[in-house]
């Protein structure tokens, strides 16, 4: 298996994921180089973890000489780096979402999204418990699946979730949605631990996406990232059984219930010397999940992202796509919507946008 390299725009939160999936994986991944805002930070960088940093994108595409490029800068500048790999040939990893708002989301569209080489950095669908739920309801053992109820992450995350469990594409849906405040003891955050005992307001956003003979339900507070005490939850719903969580429930036959619980195996506990990491997710007695990248020490979320990493890496070679910037669009317009009738009130029906016209 060669090796993917790759290299990246912006040094953020963000970018220190994918430096650390390097330094666990090197043998798998390699950033041949990072553009940064300046000099300075390019030092704090090289420092850090030994990357090659560039200030100028026509050197880092000389010098580097990626595979593709993953754009990991804030939402108002994304259009603009893209378009610049873009009309360089270059092949784009853009991260979520590749633009700020529906304007956004339309104008790139008509500028790059029948010509560029572009596919989003969406990787909750490879986070390994959500993979191995879709491969179940994948399976058909669900039956029909008419419903998604989702509060494990938030906007366009969720809004991929759920239309990858429903099997929907760009069919239009009937939102309604409601927000709701309530206090919570604050908690750690991506900065780390707090300090001292606070109560925070906990904004929640409640809503109903209805795409006629399927229904998704997104619930979600931004707390669910980091808390140590609101859960993550989903729950898929079929015409033969149910996901809930990590539990399954379906009919072997109309007169034989089966019951059975998505498992993480690891390695590394209970005494176990083979490393620490994760081996795969069962259920019963067959693997629905196995984990591509061991033995790297390395979180679900960054496992995730390395697969879309090495997904990437064989689109830019020709292969096929996996999430596509229609796809990325289609997701923060529904997100989008959502966030407009929790604030308005209003039921929204959306509209077929111009990346959804094949």
């Amino acid at each position: 298996m060669s090796k993917v390299v790759f290299a990246v725009i912006g040094a953020g939160w963000r970018t220190e994921f994918f430096l650390r999936i390097v330094k666990a994986l090197p043998e798998r991944f390699e950033i041949s180089g990072i553009l940064v805002r300046n000099e300075d930070r390019g030092r704090e960088v090289e420092e850090k973890w030994g990357v090659k940093s560039y200030t100028d994108i026509d050197r880092l595409i000389e010098k580097a000489n990626p595979s593709f490029i993953v754009v990991s800068v804030p939402w108002q500048l994304a259009p603009t780096m893209i378009q610049k790999l873009v009309d360089r040939g270059v092949p784009v990893l853009s991260e979520t979402p590749p633009a700020p708002d529906l304007a956004g989301l339309i104008d790139l569209h008509k500028r790059v999204g029948r010509g560029g080489k572009i596919q989003v950095a969406e990787q909750y669908q490879y986070q390994p418990l959500h993979a191995a739920r879709i491969d179940m309801v994948h399976s058909g053992i669900l039956g029909s699946v008419t419903q998604a109820q989702i509060s494990v992450c938030h906007g366009y995350h969720a809004m991929s979730l759920m239309r990858k469990l429903l099997g929907i594409t760009y069919e239009n849906a009937v939102i309604s949605a409601n927000r709701f405040i309530s206090t919570i003891v604050d908690g750690p955050d991506r900065w780390g631990n707090i300090q001292e005992e606070k109560m925070v307001d906990s904004e929640q956003v409640i809503a109903h996406l209805n795409f006629g003979n399927k229904l998704g339900i997104y619930d979600f507070t931004n707390e669910q990232y980091f808390s140590w005490i609101r859960s993550l939850r989903l729950h898929v719903r079929g015409d033969k059984g149910e996901i809930t969580d990590e539990r399954i429930k379906y009919l072997k036959d109309f007169k034989t219930p089966i019951e059975l619980a998505l498992r993480r195996q690891n390695a590394g506990e209970n005494g176990n010397l083979e490393g620490y990491y994760l081996k795969g997710i069962l259920a019963g007695e067959k693997w629905i999940y196995q984990n591509p990248f061991i033995p790297g020490r390395i979180t679900d979320d960054e496992i995730a992202i390395a697969t879309c990493f090495e997904k990437m890496d064989q689109y830019a070679k020709g292969g096929p796509e996996f999430y596509s910037l229609a796809e990325a669009s289609q997701d923060h317009y529904l997100a989008l919507m959502v966030d407009k009738a929790a604030k308005t009130g209003e039921t929204i029906k959306t509209e077929t946008q111009p990346w959804a016209v094949r």
